[in-house]
């Protein structure tokens, strides 16, 4: 199960949710990058090298959203909760001014992050991800029913070690538009489908998401003074263009750069496009 060596040296930090792994690679201001559900930090395995490359301090962590291997039964896995462990993660390392990169629903944590405590976040790289009223999109949105039913939970995720089932829309389907390689999905699955209390904490966030967070934190985005990047797949088919058309006008300090031959998983899909994008924004 790949745990990619490109993201830089393993580490642990002790957060008042509980533990949370992240690997770090380069010197220099730090960057810290927030996946979405049922990925980790392999999301970021392309984009890391050259941003550390270019001189950044890149902070990968595996977010507990269902990929990851150190699980947190005690903590609070609410939307509202997890973007509080991203705070806690960027006070405890004392980088508070990193510039957050997030996907997918990432990207609605980091919403909620930049809502609850601005301070610590520097500048902010959304690319396409959850908000408004698409936090989740329609396709997803019956997951938050059916994982009240563990059962349910263990067969969905046991029935994703079929690589045809990958390319199903509720699974990756429609949020990478190339088939994953194999290694990496066993990275983002295998957690989940092998250990109890990681699908407990998976099944503890997505019985929770609801778009009154993200529609709560858009309220305060026009009082954000740091620069936006927003980073969109033009054929994204589950945030359109228009989704992030409305965040390039809610962010006072916002840039809009659309990305084709991609869906959601921009850092899988187009590394080379967001990685450009990215570092012309850091710099």
């Amino acid at each position: 199960m790949s745990r990619s060596a490109e993201l830089g040296e393993v580490r642990e930090v002790d957060l008042p949710g509980g533990r949370i792994r992240y690997r770090e690679v380069g010197a220099g201001p730090p960057v810290v990058f927030v996946h979405g559900l049922l990925v980790n930090g392999d999301l970021w395995r392309a984009i890391v090298p050259s941003v550390a490359e270019a001189g950044f301090r890149c902070i990968t962590p595996d977010w507990p959203l269902g990929s990851h291997e150190i699980a947190v039964p005690d903590a609070d896995l609410s939307p509202p909760g997890v973007a509080a462990l991203i705070g806690d993660l960027l006070a405890a390392l004392d980088i508070a001014g990193a510039t957050v990169v997030a996907n997918d629903t990432g990207g609605a944590l980091t919403q909620i992050l930049l809502a609850a405590r601005p301070e610590l976040v520097g500048a902010v790289v959304l690319t396409s991800c959850d908000a408004y009223e698409r936090f989740f999109p329609p396709v997803f949105t019956p997951l938050t029913k059916l994982v009240r039913v563990p059962a349910v939970t263990w067969t969905l995720l046991q029935s994703m070690r079929l690589r045809p089932l990958q390319r199903l829309p509720i699974a990756f389907g429609w949020v990478a538009k190339r088939p994953v390689p194999p290694d990496i999905v066993a990275s983002y699955l295998r957690p989940a489908q092998r250990d109890r209390a990681v699908r407990a904490d998976v099944r503890r966030f997505l019985r929770q998401v609801h778009r009154r967070h993200t529609l709560a934190a858009a309220d305060s985005f026009g009082s954000y003074e740091g620069n936006v990047l927003l980073v969109w797949a033009r054929e994204d088919k589950l945030f359109p263009v228009s989704l992030t058309e409305r965040l390039a006008a809610a962010f006072p300090n916002a840039r809009l750069e659309l990305v084709d031959d991609s869906y959601t998983f921009l850092p899988e899909d187009q590394p080379a496009a967001l990685t450009r994008h990215l570092l012309e924004f850091l710099k």
